[in-house]
């Protein structure tokens, strides 16, 4: 396995030497590793704070008659219960669906739903008064299932029709013709800090709330909105998070909200922290999605003709439901041109958790679901997978006719034409599949698969009023450097890389440069950290707030030196002009004495993009990140046991920022969607009641999982478009990277059928888990 480029500390770059560009540790690296990095619930807390824990429905729909807390208000420590009537402003949370309420009231729509709080002295004292209230409810009946809501046509929003051509006309006539059905699962978040929130009221209705959470700005407006006050008294504070994934995005605001509704009402500052069988039964998924379609091709194995049903288990409210489906729609193509297309797309309301953002967005379900009808297409016409996956990529310009896709977006940056072949010969990919085949021939219990995916995955928040950003730039009297942006940290990096443009900026090591906490009081407004896109928005942002302070400093010098500010450099901690060259400390200490601005703003918006959503047309997204993935896997037929066995991947990640973290990006990246198709498998019974909420039950990669073989290799080209650094987005995209275990899993389980026509298509459930794979090899009965 490729380790990403580690830096010991004689071996750091020299200060000297530019920032960006190269591997750089995470900034709060010494500091995790220490244990003294500071989580929310390590931070000292205030006199009287007290603990809250939440009362849970234990039915998945039902008619909420009340809640009796006699018991639990006389045990030890127990300060008081919150129900809705204690919300003091508006009783439905600030979401823009507007269908969810703060706390449960009149009916409860699923298990885990939050209907109240016992607020304590302690948080045992809290836990154990919570099993003492009793809640009267009436069981109504309940939609579980995709297959249910469509029936009952149970939407949280309305279904969404995108075409382009005559799908009809063209499976018509298509040479062959394949049509199709699965299923692919949700999946838990499973960060490592749980969600927690400590609200604290202030002098003259203010209020601090610390929230874990990748969108400080979207808490804050739900605490006001709850409260009944503007947004002004609310400053919201997120140093770090434990992990996000997407599932802080939006639901971090319940608990925000919680807190701040029970601090209201006992006038002390409550934190509220979900235990780890808490969040998994009260909080969203990433969507589970099911798949029909009819697909027609010709002898090449190219798509003539699609026509694709898409319905996603959007849970019990709308939450980010709509812009999650739409993405899934958007990337239903992956990087294939789809000539003559229909699809719908369907956002059905199930009595579950209500699913969210998770990395990826909906990309990963749209992606995968083109990647299995070519993996059909390749079996049933008897070719390599790969030549199909070729010969169906998106032109490499417009003189192709085959660069616009289904939302009429115009593929301006295709590399995979030079990418998928770079990876093929590295990767050994057509010699392996030789001998996989003489493997396979001559070895009847473990099957072997391999399979190369690529992914063409678009950055830009949809909805177009999320892409703008701001920043803070402080250059204090001692030459030193505080940034302030409205981005979050969760481990990705973006605070390290954030300080490593700034630095560039301002031509200063990189010791020098300070990211503080995300904070609602110094940028407001800010859009959440999620789309892959907080270095490219918060990056920029920082990076133009910085050079307004480098231009004041540049004019200081040019007039004390007679030349022209764009003579002035800053590089290596000094400034430089034709006459005379100074540090960079020297330089702003005078430059206080003259009374010139050291501090500025910056802010940035996304150029060139543009979406109609009721047509889900238009530029939704500034660039795409490509990428690709071989894999190779291996299944027991008799078991159904899988494991994979090497992995190489060639991603774009343009002019790489910091080397070491991209890396681990992709890594991590690949690895959580190995465990999405492979072993994460989230499980309802027919009550309503998730069986799989914690880690003995559900089951995340681990060490023993990832292959012996793993290798990254970064695509050496810039971002053609004017990105900062050149770089491109690397949150989300590997993710997509892991559909290849899919692939490679089929292409197994394809060789292990027996009695079955190759034409038939595979259908594998995912996860692919043991008995998945038995029931896809035909060993186990439904």
């Amino acid at each position: 396995m490729n380790a990403p480029e580690h830096i010991p500390t004689q071996a750091l770059p020299s200060p000297t030497r530019a920032a960006m560009g190269h591997s750089h540790i995470h900034e709060s690296a010494r500091a995790q590793v220490a244990g003294a990095a500071h989580y929310i619930d390590d931070l000292p807390e205030v006199k009287g704070t007290l603990y809250a824990a939440p009362i849970l429905s234990t039915v998945a729909h039902g008619r909420l008659n009340g809640v009796d807390a006699t018991a639990a208000l006389t045990l030890p420590g127990v300060r008081g219960v919150v129900l809705a009537g204690d919300v003091p402003g508006d009783k439905i949370l600030a979401a823009f669906a507007h269908d969810e309420p703060v706390f449960a009231e009149g009916s409860v729509q699923f298990v885990g739903q939050v209907i109240g709080l016992v607020v304590a002295d302690s948080v045992m004292q809290a836990r154990r008064a919570v099993r003492a209230v009793k809640l009267d409810i009436t069981p109504l009946p309940a939609v579980l299932t995709v297959q249910d809501a469509l029936q009952a046509e149970s939407y949280v929003l309305p279904p969404v029709f995108v075409h382009r051509g005559d799908a009809a006309t063209g499976l018509a006539q298509s040479a062959h013709r394949l049509s199709g059905a699965f299923e692919v699962g949700g999946q838990e978040h499973f960060y490592l800090e749980g969600q927690i929130a400590y609200a604290m009221p202030l002098e003259q209705k203010q209020w601090w709330v610390y929230s874990s959470t990748q969108h400080p700005g979207e808490v804050q407006h739900w605490v006001s909105h709850a409260l009944g006050i503007d947004n002004h008294a609310v400053r919201v504070e997120c140093r770090r998070m434990g992990g996000g994934f997407g599932g802080k995005e939006t639901q971090a605001g319940h608990l925000a909200v919680w807190a701040a509704v029970a601090a209201h009402k006992l006038g002390r500052p409550v934190k509220l922290r979900l235990d780890r069988d808490e969040d998994f039964m009260v909080t969203g998924k990433r969507h589970p999605f099911a798949y029909q379609y009819d697909v027609g091709f010709d002898d090449t194995g190219r798509i003539t003709g699609l026509k694709l049903h898409m319905a996603a288990n959007c849970g019990f409210s709308a939450d980010l439901s709509g812009p999650v489906a739409d993405r899934a729609v958007f990337h239903s193509d992956n990087a294939y041109y789809l000539s003559d297309v229909e699809i719908a797309s369907y956002r059905c309301k199930t009595n579950t958790q209500s699913h969210t953002a998770f990395r990826g967005f909906g990309g990963p379900q749209g992606v995968i679901v083109i990647e299995a009808i070519l993996g059909d297409i390749a079996r049933a016409l008897g070719r390599d997978a790969q030549d199909v996956r070729l010969v169906n990529l998106y032109g490499k310009d417009a003189s192709s006719g085959r660069n616009v896709t289904h939302y009429q977006m115009t593929v301006e940056d295709n590399i995979l034409h030079a990418l998928l072949p770079t990876l093929e010969q590295t990767s050994g990919y057509r010699q392996r599949q030789a001998e996989i085949a003489a493997w396979n021939a001559h070895n009847p219990v473990i099957k072997r698969g391999i399979a190369i995916t690529p992914v063409k995955f678009g950055i830009s928040f949809t909805a177009t009023l999320f892409n703008q950003a701001g920043a803070l730039v402080h250059v204090y009297t001692d030459g030193s450097v505080q940034v302030n942006h409205g981005g979050t940290e969760m481990g990705q990096g973006l605070h390290t890389k954030v300080a490593q443009i700034v630095a560039d900026e301002l031509g200063v090591p990189l010791a020098r440069v300070l990211v503080t906490a995300s904070d609602t009081s110094k940028v407001p407004n800010a859009s959440a950290t999620a789309a892959s896109s907080g270095t490219d928005l918060n990056g920029r942002a920082a990076q133009y707030a910085a050079r307004n302070v480098r231009d004041n400093l540049a004019s200081f010098v040019c007039g004390l030196d007679g030349c022209g500010a764009g003579a002035i450099q800053f590089a290596g901690g000094q400034v430089i002009s034709p006459k005379a060259v100074r540090s960079f400390d020297a330089v702003v200490k005078e430059a206080y004495a003259n009374r010139i601005q050291l501090w500025s703003d910056g802010f940035y918006r996304t150029p060139k993009i543009h979406y109609d959503k009721a047509t889900l047309t238009g530029r939704p997204f500034y660039y795409f990140s490509y990428g690709a993935a071989c894999t190779e896997v291996a299944i027991d037929t008799l078991t159904g046991e899988s494991r994979v066995l090497k992995v190489d991947i060639l991603h774009d990640v343009g002019h790489s920022i910091n080397p070491a973290i991209d890396i681990g990006q992709i890594e991590g990246g690949f690895v959580q969607g190995m465990g999405w198709l492979t072993t994460e498998q989230l499980v309802w019974n027919d009550k309503g009641t998730l069986a799989t909420h914690a880690p003995s039950t559900y089951k995340i990669p681990a060490t023993g999982d990832i292959p012996a073989h793993f290798k990254v290799d970064l695509w050496p080209e810039a971002n053609r478009e004017d990105n900062v650094g050149g770089s491109k987005a690397v949150g989300e995209p590997p993710f997509m990277l892991a559909i290849s275990v899919y692939e490679a899993l089929r292409n197994a389980v394809a060789a292990g059928r027996s009695g079955v026509d190759a034409a038939v298509p595979v259908v594998l459930t995912a996860p692919a888990t043991a008995e998945n794979v038995l029931r896809a090899l035909g060993r186990v009965e439904d």
